[in-house]
């Protein structure tokens, strides 16, 4: 499929990133769902061409850094997913929310520092429609010992 490429991805680029290949489910479920003009995006973890890019805990062998550009990768993987879906990223109209999921050691205490990374980009690349709502949790294990899993809520446009 030659899909398009809108404002959407010319910023992403502008901004020095690339979306990855197309993004594929783990398991028996699909990696979004459209009902009416929102898509909800199953978790998604760090891949990169299928291959886990970060994993372990922060709080142990897992800079803050790191775990970022992990968050951003989620982030970049569910704007793949989406272009996939619609043919281009212009049809998003607003990312509503964003869950994300820490792999981190019971005491670590800066799981928003880590998702600021994904909501910056978010921002970053849709401008006002990029601002969310967003819970970041801590959590004892990922699959596959994945560093960061994230969700999206996303609005789109009116057909």
């Amino acid at each position: 499929m030659n899909l398009a490429k809108g404002q959407i991805e010319q910023r992403l680029e502008e901004l020095g990133f690339t979306l990855p290949q197309q993004v594929k489910s783990a398991g028996n479920y699909v990696l979004a769902k459209k009902y009416g003009n929102l898509v909800y995006m199953s978790g998604v973890t760090c891949k990169m061409n299928g291959q886990l890019m970060l994993t372990g805990k922060l709080g142990e062998q897992v800079t803050i850094e790191d775990a970022q550009q992990a968050a951003q990768l989620c982030t970049l993987n569910h704007l793949s997913i989406v272009r996939n879906h619609l043919e281009n990223l212009d049809q998003v109209d607003q990312i509503i929310k964003l869950v994300g999921y820490v792999n981190c050691v019971g005491s670590f205490p800066d799981m928003p520092k880590i998702l600021d990374a994904a909501s910056s980009l978010l921002i970053d690349v849709f401008g006002e429609k990029g601002q969310h709502t967003r819970s970041a949790i801590g959590v004892q294990s990922l699959p596959g010992n994945a560093t960061i899993e994230t969700e999206l809520l996303i609005a789109l446009r009116d057909s």
